[in-house]
This record gives C-alpha cells, structure tokens and sequence, in this order.
C-alpha cells in the first residue's frame, strides 16, 4: 500500500545514488519506505560503514537538528523508495505530533548508543571477538524481525571492513555459527539472519570466560 505522504515528499532513488555526503551542508532529512541506504564515515583516511539502514528508518536528521556539516555519508545500496522532509516540515510534525517526536528521540538515543558500542569494538584485541560483537550491535540496533530471526542488512565482506577483521576471520565466524544454528548467511542479498540473539550473546560470553591453565 502506498504512504499517503508519498505523493507530497516522495522520491525515488537508483542504488548506486549518494544521497548526501560528509561535511556538506544538509536542509533535509530522508525517510526510508523501502530499499537500503548505507551509512559511511571517513575514519583515518578509510571509509568505515557504520550502517545499512532498510524501511522505517530515517537518516540525516542530525544536519537540521544542529545546523552542522553531514557527519557521515548516505549511499542507495538497493533501489529506494523515500519520503524527503525539510527543516521547517519536520519542525511542524515534532510540534504537532507526539508520536513523531518520541519515535525521534528513542532513535537517536539508540544510534548514539550503536556508535559508542562501535568504538568498543574497534578497540578488542581478538579479531574474530570483533566480527560477532559487531554481528550483535547490528541485530540489536539495525535489525529487521522475520520469520527466521533478525536479519541484518550487512555482507560477510561489509562486517569485516566495519570492525577491520580479515574477511577470512568473518568467513570463520559465520561457519562457526551456522554449525550452531545461531546465526547463517543467506546465499542471495548479501544478508546475514541471526536466528538467536540470545544465544549469540551467550556464546560471546562462554568464549569471554577465563579458562583455567593449560586448557585451552
């Protein structure tokens, strides 16, 4: 069914478009009826992914929230379907709708919490730890519900590249956790569905265990 507000703020966009690019200046914001956008910043010369975003998410609010630079980079990775909201537009939906509002807050307090929870990750040692931290920060901020468990929006070789492991470390990773029914890639997509959280959080804390010497 088709959003009423889409004949009024809607846009199509081809994957492959950039929708906004860090440090330019923003005036509206982008909600998310369908597809995927990848979120990206320049970290250290490199450009990290921070995020693949898919329907009912929204991206570039903070440009006209604070009237700063973009801080990061929006990019169609899946053909789109978006609404485009100006400053003045959003600024009337907050004052006038509640619900708008709290929605607003709860994401961003949650984006902010995935980022901070990225700089953790980035700072483990163990390489393959890395890869099913950064699995569990992107089922529990980014994932979508399905029938099979939470899919997240992310390649073997976009996980590797957003918590700088070696794709043979994700590949390991993923093998291992598909022999334990908690987690396995789909074969088209470039998708990973984690069919537990729980137990996936479980197995993070069985393999953080002090083990006595000599066992390893």
């Amino acid at each position: 069914m088709t959003d009423p507000l889409f004949p009024r703020f809607g846009r199509e966009s081809r994957a492959g478009e950039v929708l906004f690019r860090e440090g330019e200046s923003g005036a509206e914001m982008f909600v998310i009826q369908s597809g995927l956008v990848r979120i990206s910043k320049c970290v250290a010369g490199r450009e990290r992914s921070l995020a693949t975003l898919g329907r009912g998410e929204f991206i570039g609010e903070m440009a006209i929230l604070n009237e700063k630079p973009r801080t990061a980079t929006a990019t169609v990775l899946e053909d789109a379907k978006l609404l485009v909201i100006g400053a003045k537009t959003l600024e009337m939906m907050i004052s006038t709708n509640s619900e708008i509002a709290l929605r607003l807050i709860k994401k961003l307090a949650r984006r902010l919490d995935a980022a901070d929870e990225l700089v953790q990750i980035l700072l483990n040692p163990d390489p393959e730890a890395r890869v099913m931290l950064g699995l569990k920060r992107h089922a529990e901020a980014f994932g979508e519900d399905t029938a099979s468990g939470v899919k997240v929006h992310l390649s073997a070789e976009g996980l590797a590249q957003e918590v700088g492991s070696e794709l043979a470390h994700v590949h390991d990773v993923l093998r291992r956790l598909t022999r334990l029914r908690i987690a396995s890639e789909e074969e088209e997509g470039g998708a990973i569905v984690v069919a537990d959280v729980g137990r996936l959080l479980e197995f993070l804390e069985f393999l953080e265990e002090p083990r006595p010497s000599g066992v390893a």
